[in-house]
């Protein structure tokens, strides 16, 4: 893995030395683009809009539109405008992880200490397993400032996961939310009833990503010269009026909700 910043944690008055990486990688099949005519593939190149000539990588930079008029932005600009987070992320308070909504998550991040950073590194981690709380601060990701939750992940690593601000959340009120009406509580029993006998312990490795490897076997099949015929997929449920205790009712049949239980 390659490290994606370089700071540190900023735990009270301790300073943690740490690298970031990348916690996850997509599961998607890597497709390309090609030319419906031969199969030749599509490139994308950055052009300038006046000459139409590629341009290089090194001779891009940033601006920004104003009074159209575009200011350069150098590296150092980026850090001028808040050094100390550019740097550090340091921890302005603890919460309980529960409070945190996850409408608020993004990515999340290992985080590794750097040299003579262990001690503190394993001190935090420890701290927040025993108090079961998580620490939350901000700090500059690719020039722009973002809210970081560093939490332990197996009691082995800290983990930051980066949060959304307030802000970023569209309001839902312009949504048809069905009115604030009360189910009936024979309806409700039975939907309690129903949860509980689904409840068991999350176990995240009963998820795969079937689609992605059903969509491999059907290119192998293709490569071997095989055709593919497409299996109907189940119509979807029109919007009519249903008897919710009839579904219910049945839904607690289900060999799915008995073996669940």
């Amino acid at each position: 893995m390659k490290a994606i910043w370089n700071g540190a944690i900023g735990f009270g008055l301790v300073n943690i030395p740490v690298k970031i990486y990348s916690a996850v990688e997509t599961s998607k099949l890597d497709l390309d683009m090609l030319d419906k005519s031969d199969f030749s593939n599509i490139k994308f190149k950055r052009v300038n809009e006046k000459t139409g000539k590629e341009v290089k990588w090194e001779n891009i930079v940033k601006g920004y539109l104003m009074d159209d008029q575009y200011i350069i932005l150098e590296d150092e600009d980026y850090e001028a405008a808040s050094p100390e987070k550019s740097k550090i992320l340091s921890i302005d308070q603890f919460v309980k992880e529960i409070e945190v909504d996850s409408v608020y998550f993004e990515n999340p991040y290992f985080l590794e200490p750097q040299k003579n950073g262990e001690n503190a590194y394993r001190l935090l981690l420890k701290a927040l397993s025993q108090t079961k709380m998580v620490g939350v601060g901000t700090f500059v990701l690719r020039e722009s400032e973002a809210i970081g939750m560093i939490r332990p992940y197996n009691d082995e690593v800290l983990v930051l996961n980066r949060l959304r601000f307030a802000q970023e959340i569209r309001d839902y009120k312009d949504l048809k939310i069905p009115a604030k009406k009360a189910p009936k509580p024979a309806e409700l029993k039975m939907a309690v009833s129903l949860i509980e006998q689904l409840s068991q312990e999350f176990d995240p490795e009963m998820y795969e990503d079937n689609y992605s490897e059903e969509l491999l076997k059907i290119i192998k099949r293709k490569a071997k010269g095989k055709t593919v015929k497409a299996k109907k997929a189940a119509p979807a449920r029109e919007g009519k009026v249903i008897d919710l205790m009839a579904q219910l009712k049945a839904s607690l049949q289900s060999p799915k909700s008995k073996n669940a239980s």
